[in-house]
């Protein structure tokens, strides 16, 4: 007799934990969400900007994620009286403000990175700026396609965190999947940061690309070649390739450089229509990570002798020094080199 067929493997339930979330912006108010639906008690840290006022009276954040309310099991405190505690630390702050968070880890067990963005020295990671400033915690890196907003609301969507430490890996997995967040487990902390930073320069190109009115054909080989250049500078860098054509990497950027919810998007989209990079980030009211990280990879990337056009034509239409379709012209002018061989710097 044929065996009937088995639905979906039930999800373990993990013991409930003490976990802080710093950064209370449209991505740590959505992780913690997902925390405290887990079952564990989330302490949700933020500066009185970040529509706290709203967190403590309404337990919702009405500047950055309204339409959710966050659970019982949700605190909130002030990043200026807030003191490290014991446990999990997952950091949602933007990458400009990184090292200031970091005070707020000096107890943690397990740092997660969860800001998407490059350091500003060294070899622009993140996570070793974590392991410099805490080396007694284990460092995790969480990335993957996860706009805020449908995080929230509970839409099926994918993750990974990467860490040399499998066991923390595992922890923050077991923390954060659900029946709608599925979590990879991966050893490539530096392919993995490096997805989640460098494909919001790609995402700005995307929307200059759809601000401009050109069509799939244009975005479709522009994300082509901006996953070539990621995954270039990646390897230079010490990550692997096949992390580029994973979850992190192909499917966190075609969701942010194809999503109206995605900040850097949205910065393209208005720079493509000729408007100034000053009006488009007052209107947004948040910040695009994009936006600094393009000068950050164009210099690591000039430390070591990689060419990053299109990276370079973002900056370049950022800056004002030409037009956004002049920087596209000057792609197309650009000789073709041999498609289909990865040539490594």
């Amino acid at each position: 007799m044929a065996e009937r067929a088995r639905g979906p493997a039930v999800l373990a339930k993990m013991r409930p934990m003490d976990v802080t979330v710093v950064g209370a912006g449209s991505w740590g108010t959505a992780l913690a969400l997902v925390l405290a639906r887990n079952g564990h008690t989330v302490r949700l840290v933020g500066r009185q900007s970040e529509g706290f006022e709203s967190l403590q009276s309404r337990r919702e954040n009405l500047k950055y994620l309204p339409g959710f309310v966050l659970p019982p099991e949700t605190r909130f405190e002030d990043l200026e009286k807030a003191k490290p505690e014991p446990g999990v630390v997952v950091v949602a702050v933007p990458s400009s403000v990184f090292p200031s968070a970091l005070g707020l880890c000096e107890a943690a067990r397990t740092v997660v990175v969860a800001s998407k963005g490059l350091a500003s020295a060294g070899n622009g990671l993140l996570a070793q700026v974590v392991a410099d400033s805490v080396p007694s915690a284990s460092v995790v890196v969480l990335s993957g396609p996860n706009l805020a907003h449908e995080l929230a609301k509970g839409i099926p969507t994918l993750a990974v965190v990467a860490s040399a430490d499998e066991s923390a890996a595992e922890e923050v997995r077991a923390c954060l999947m659900g029946r709608t967040f599925r979590i990879y487990v991966s050893d490539d902390v530096a392919g993995v940061e490096l997805s989640g930073a460098l494909k919001n320069v790609y995402a700005i190109a995307a929307g200059v690309s759809d601000g401009l009115g050109f069509g799939d054909n244009t975005k479709g080989a522009l994300l082509a070649r901006g996953l070539y250049e990621m995954a270039r500078l990646g390897i230079a860098l010490g990550a692997r390739l096949d992390t580029f054509l994973g979850v992190a990497g192909v499917g966190d950027l075609f969701a942010t450089a194809n999503s109206r919810l995605s900040r850097n998007y949205r910065v393209g989209l208005g720079l493509g229509q000729g408007r100034s990079l000053a009006t488009i980030l007052e209107e947004i009211g948040q910040v695009a990570e994009g936006v600094t990280t393009t000068d950050l990879a164009l210099g690591l990337a000039a430390q070591r002798g990689i060419e990053l056009p299109i990276a370079t034509v973002v900056q370049g239409v950022m800056t004002e020094q030409f037009d956004a379709r002049t920087g596209v012209s000057a792609l197309m002018e650009r000789l073709p080199k041999r498609e289909g061989i990865f040539v490594a710097p």
